[in-house]
């Protein structure tokens, strides 16, 4: 008895993945490998890439820097991983639709032909939506996914600039290939000249630019920039009302006399220390 109920069990089992298999072989054939829904597809493809990226990018960052950085409950900190990751997620794949599917409609209007200006086009007005309008612009994730953008998008016109049309050497992709613009008609020792010491220069002017920003100017900074450096480089001593509080430090917790203490101290002692502990693992 036992065992003819396992084997009809095996046996009912065996034929549900045989009847699943069939209906994934006949969507594969009928639709997903179908040219004629091949359009409606790339949208849909293009969704669950921004989701899946946009997933694996913020959730192990949001993992560490708000169980590192940030106050409050374990709970609360499960919340905000959950909140900064999804909405990281969903913008990409928002954007991801919004372009593509630009893309497609200018295409459509321009005789099934694709030119230079579309994919600009169709930048520009999901980026809008997705990042620039509304809450979408002051929003920190956001905020950092264009700050991460605009950074590449730099040095990717200073490359163009200096190479010349049909060498691919700075860029060193197999995607695109064009070449550069050539701007400033650079011999072949010039432009070896800038190979070797264009990004000494880069990372250099960047880190000088940026720890005089943040000595000088820190309310400047974004705020993640901002917090990241307190913790590494600041010394708050308890000194007169004179000095001028980060943007970031929301409010002045304790006054006493001529003194100021800050929300949290760990991120003001870079330069103090009582012990091992928080010599190596975190500030006072």
């Amino acid at each position: 008895m036992a065992n003819n109920r396992l084997h009809q069990a095996i046996t009912g089992s065996t034929a549900t993945m045989d009847n699943l298999k069939a209906l994934q072989e006949s969507i594969e054939k009928n639709i997903i490998l179908n040219p004629k829904y091949h359009d409606p597809l790339v949208l849909v493809k293009a969704i669950c890439n921004g989701l899946v990226y946009g997933s694996k990018v913020r959730f192990p960052h949001a993992l560490v820097m708000i169980f590192l950085f940030r106050s409050g409950t374990v709970q609360e900190k499960i919340k905000l991983i959950y909140k900064a990751t999804r909405q990281h997620a969903t913008n990409l794949a928002k954007f991801a639709l919004l372009y593509k599917s630009s893309m497609l409609a200018l295409k459509g209007v321009n005789g099934g032909k694709e030119q230079s200006v579309h994919s600009f086009m169709a930048g520009l007005f999901g980026s809008y939506w997705v990042f620039g309008h509304g809450k979408a612009g002051t929003s920190s994730v956001n905020q950092q996914i264009c700050i991460y953008v605009f950074a590449r998008v730099v040095l990717a016109f200073a490359k163009l600039a200096v190479q010349p049309p049909g060498d691919n050497s700075l860029v060193g992709s197999r995607y695109g290939g064009h070449g550069g613009k050539g701007l400033l008609g650079l011999n072949e020792e010039q432009l070896q000249r800038v190979r070797q010491n264009s990004w000494p220069v880069f990372a250099s002017l960047s880190w000088a630019c940026v720890m005089w920003l943040f000595r000088w100017y820190p309310e400047t900074l974004q705020p993640s920039l901002r917090s990241s450096m307190q913790y590494m480089y600041v010394a708050f001593p308890f000194v007169p009302l004179l000095i001028a509080l980060f943007a970031g430090c929301q409010h002045v917790l304790l006054t006493q006399g001529l003194t100021i203490r800050f929300p949290s101290p760990r991120y003001g002692n870079a330069d103090t220390w009582d012990g091992a502990k928080n010599f190596l693992w975190h500030n006072k």
